[in-house]
């Protein structure tokens, strides 16, 4: 009887042990899927910062997959769509996330803005409202509502809530520029001036506010105050077309044909395919009889617009002029299939054919004229007309010869977002080059012909049986497919690395496997991975090199998030001295520390290692364009500028916007 009892108890110990283990396991899994979740969304949104777009939706994939009940790796696909331009797929990923979890802000606010990207302004009015429920006091809500409003035409309403925003923002200006919007919509452009001007009384640095006073000055014809307000937009913000064509058309009514001209020049500069700058300009040349170059224009319009019978018109004639008689009389007939009663046009027809000598054609031509217009003098072109303008749509060919204007002056609406831009320029101030690190692949292009080399990679490449590895400042973004290939190449290193028997063998394993690991963004695993390395052979330079990349871009990421990031960057300072002291002539070395230092505003020292990595190798282009921001920043622009050009003449050619910047100061 007592073995029975005992055997029972040993079974219920047993058993109890059993349970316990069985907890501990189910205890245990959850959490680690929960990390490996956790990573999986970490790693995407380090992609995403760095627009490596469709990586960031590889890994918000496998998070989904993984736990599609989560809110965050549905909104953060949503996120990279939204960047691609993919605005109904953000849409249904915002859709998910709220499914999930319908108290997060930022989801409203990106379908909202998706949204409105496809029109759908009403629906977007309820993303705001939603999100208002949770948000009360977050400005940038009550501002797109109220812009979607608008677009709605739903004006007293928006004049409501714009009264709303007033009570509790009263220094807002772009409340009363949006108030103005309306009463302009409203035809009441006298409140709109005092709207306008209360506006900028608030803000006089906002070029939106000077181009919408603009408008209405150019509306009631007072040609002189609307150049000024239009002077002050393109100061504020010298890169808008728009102001550059409406200030055009200022000066050419104040017969300031040299002005216009200059300024269609910069319009077209800036933007290149604007129908209304080549349109204009091209009559402004046949005006002051640059005749070639008049036709120039003509044919681009017609490219953009084939049956725009105006820019055929006016075509036809700067053919007559130059000579080019078939040209002319092809443009002359298809204006005049249009519009057969066009006596004008019939007129240049038939003195084109005289010339060409077809006596028959023309005496056609010049009969229907005199049939119709016994009393009519023709011969002399008629000017262009001053101070007269013609919409875009007016298809009247007696207008043929006048400026055109846009058929609605539309004030352009600026969405309040945190998703607007690129996102390196939402988080950081200084535009700097990247550092040099270790690619899987060369990403050289025939704008930017420099090929980095370094005797230690290069001796690594040829120890390396399985892959080469490149230098490189900037990481290729990597397509699905591209995506596949590494994570096939990531398997195959792994199984490799497991089954190499010795030290000497499993290093440059490490190293690759590490590099693939950068390349896809999983810069924690890349670490681990030269960590690892770095206890076999502590002397490894490629190394310390890689490792200090890998923290730099994972301290920039999490430094846009704002956490405290000066511990970590000690450690990439810290690898990168010890790869300076195995490998004091490495240019790329000096160069990285040179980025470190300036982005932790050190700029002495910057430019002490920028000076070392060029006198190394001259021909880095990074170098020279981060030493010229390192001196202007230094306040030294001339020294800046010089280097700046150095860069674009070995391929950075965006250091020319930056110089032109920085020339005049």
């Amino acid at each position: 009887m007592l073995r029975k009892v005992w055997d029972m108890v040993s079974w219920i110990r047993g058993v109890r042990h059993q349970a316990v283990l069985l907890l501990c396991l189910l205890a245990f899994l959850p959490i680690h899927a929960q990390y490996n979740t956790d990573r999986l969304v970490m790693i995407g949104r380090s992609a995403l910062y760095y627009e490596d777009y469709v990586l960031s939706i590889q890994y918000f994939n496998q998070a989904i997959g993984a736990k599609p009940y989560l809110y965050e790796p549905w909104f953060f696909r949503g996120v990279a769509k939204f960047y691609l331009d993919d605005f109904r797929g953000a849409e249904s990923d915002c859709t998910e996330a709220i499914e999930r979890n319908p108290y997060v802000v930022s989801c409203y606010e990106l379908r909202g803005l998706c949204r409105i990207n496809q029109k759908k302004y009403a629906e977007a009015i309820e993303d705001y409202t939603h999100a208002l429920r949770y948000n009360p006091d977050n400005q940038s809500l009550w501002h797109n509502r109220i812009l979607c409003r608008i677009n709605e035409k739903d004006y007293d309403r928006g004049l409501a809530e714009i009264d709303t925003m007033l009570m509790h923002w009263s220094g807002y200006a772009r409340a009363y520029s949006m108030q103005a919007e309306i009463y302009m919509l409203k035809k009441d452009t006298t409140s709109a001036v005092k709207s306008l001007d209360k506006s900028l009384d608030l803000d006089p640095y906002d070029a939106g506010i000077w181009a919408e006073r603009a408008i209405i000055s150019l509306a009631r014809q007072k040609w002189k105050e609307g150049e000024g307000f239009l002077t002050k937009a393109i100061h504020l913000q010298p890169k808008n077309a728009a102001y550059y064509i409406n200030r055009a058309m200022a000066r050419y009514n104040q017969n300031g044909l040299r002005g216009a001209m200059a300024d269609y020049d910069t319009a077209l500069d800036l933007d290149p395919n604007n129908f209304l700058g080549h349109y204009n300009r091209g009559l402004l040349r046949a005006q002051v009889g640059d005749d070639n170059r008049g036709i120039e224009d003509f044919d681009f319009v017609l490219k953009l617009e084939p049956n725009n019978l105006m820019a055929l018109f006016n075509r036809a004639l700067l053919l007559e002029q130059t000579g080019n008689l078939r040209a002319a009389i092809a443009d002359y007939s298809k204006v005049i299939d249009e519009f057969p009663n066009f006596w004008f046009g019939l007129q240049h027809r038939a003195a084109c054919y005289r010339r060409l000598g077809n006596t028959r054609q023309a005496e056609l031509d010049e009969f229907r004229i005199l049939k119709a217009q016994m009393d009519k003098r023709f011969g002399k072109q008629t000017r262009l007309s001053k101070k007269q303008m013609r919409r875009k749509s007016d298809t009247d060919l007696e207008k043929y010869n006048q400026l055109v204007v846009a058929d609605e002056q539309e004030v352009e609406h600026e969405y309040k977002s945190d998703y607007r831009g690129r996102v390196q320029n939402r988080k950081v101030d200084m535009s700097w080059q990247p550092m040099y690190a270790l690619l899987l692949q060369s990403v050289n292009d025939d704008l930017h012909q420099y090929i980095a080399f370094d005797r230690e990679v290069d001796a690594f490449n040829q120890s390396s049986q399985s892959h080469k590895v490149y230098i490189g400042a900037n990481q290729p973004n990597i397509d699905e497919k591209s995506m596949k290939r590494y994570f096939a190449y990531l398997d195959s290193l792994t199984v490799a690395i497991g089954e190499a028997k010795s030290d000497k063998k499993v290093v440059p394993l490490l190293m690759l496997r590490a590099v693939a690991y950068s390349a896809i963004q999983n810069f924690d695993s890349a670490i681990d991975d030269l960590s690892t390395m770095l206890q076999i052979d502590s002397t490894s330079t490629l190394a310390y090199w890689q490792r200090a990349v890998c923290q730099a871009r994972i301290n920039e990421f999490n430094a846009a998030q704002g956490t405290n990031i000066e511990l970590k960057s000690a450690n990439v300072l810290s690898d990168l001295c010890e790869a300076l002291k195995l490998s004091p002539n490495n240019a790329y070395l000096h160069y990285n520390r040179g980025c470190l230092y300036a982005i932790r505003k050190d700029y002495q020292h910057a430019i002490d290692d920028f000076n070392h990595a060029i006198e190394l190798d001259a021909n880095i282009p990074e170098a020279w364009f981060n030493r010229g921001l390192t001196h202007i920043y230094s306040g030294r622009i001339q020294e800046g500028v010089s280097d700046l050009s150095k860069a674009g003449e070995l391929g950075i050619y965006s250091a020319y916007s930056v110089i032109k910047q920085y020339r005049q100061k």
